[in-house]
Order: C-alpha cells, then sequence, then structure tokens
C-alpha cells in the first residue's frame, strides 16, 4: 500500500445545490475522513474528489463529407482525471457518418477507461 501524507484538503461540494464546505482528512494509509457534509453524497464526492478524482468528458466530432458539420459527444461515464487528455486525444481528427443518433457509440473504451464516448444529439 502506499503511504501518502496526512493532510486536510478543504472543498466546496458539487453534488447539491447545498454547496457544502467539506473537509477531507487524508490519512497516511491513503485513506479519507469526510466532514461537513450535509448528506451521503458530499461524502463520496469529497473522498473521490481527493483520493481518485474522476471527470466527464464532453467535446464533438466532426459529421463526414459536411463542411462544417459537428455532432456533440462525451464520456458515458467518469474517467480518471489523468486520462482525461488521452480521450482529447482519441477524439482529435476523428469523423463519423452520418445519421448520428443520441447514444451512439463514437469510440468504445476510450484511453483504456472502459468508458464509450456517445454522442450526445442526432445529426441526420
Amino acid at each position: 500500500m502506499v503511504k501518502t501524507v496526512e493532510r486536510d484538503v478543504e472543498l466546496t461540494c458539487i453534488r447539491c445545490p447545498k454547496g457544502c464546505a467539506l473537509t477531507v482528512h487524508v490519512n497516511p494509509d491513503n485513506t479519507a475522513t469526510v466532514t461537513g457534509n450535509s448528506c451521503p453524497k458530499g461524502e463520496e464526492y469529497g473522498r473521490t474528489e481527493v483520493l481518485n478524482p474522476v471527470r466527464t468528458v464532453t467535446s464533438s466530432v466532426r459529421i463526414a463529407g459536411t463542411k462544417n458539420g459537428v455532432v456533440s459527444v462525451k464520456t458515458k461515464g467518469d474517467i480518471p482525471k489523468g486520462k482525461i487528455f488521452e480521450c482529447m486525444d482519441a477524439l482529435k481528427g476523428i469523423s463519423v457518418e452520418a445519421p448520428v443518433k443520441i447514444g451512439d457509440v463514437i469510440i468504445e473504451n476510450v484511453a483504456d477507461t472502459g468508458i464509450d464516448v456517445v454522442a450526445t444529439a442526432n445529426f441526420e
């Protein structure tokens, strides 16, 4: 197990409109204790954001055979924050054939995350 430096991290929770002021105490054994949350979502958010931050990536890809046609896309789930640039590199230069429907898989298992990139709009 990797030992970490014991520290406190101050965050504002974004899981609900309350915006609780969280304090995440990181222990040397890489566990965390969260205080300041008013619901379980805050505890989960604080622990994840400090120990293993993840993000949903949104972007767009070109529609082949069009001059300026694009379709919006996003990762179907959260990916590790450290994989965002790999995800964007995978999307760079991609073009898809129309028609595209919401939910169509554009890239499977982007950046070896196990998460697909899907269309978030229709394009005829």
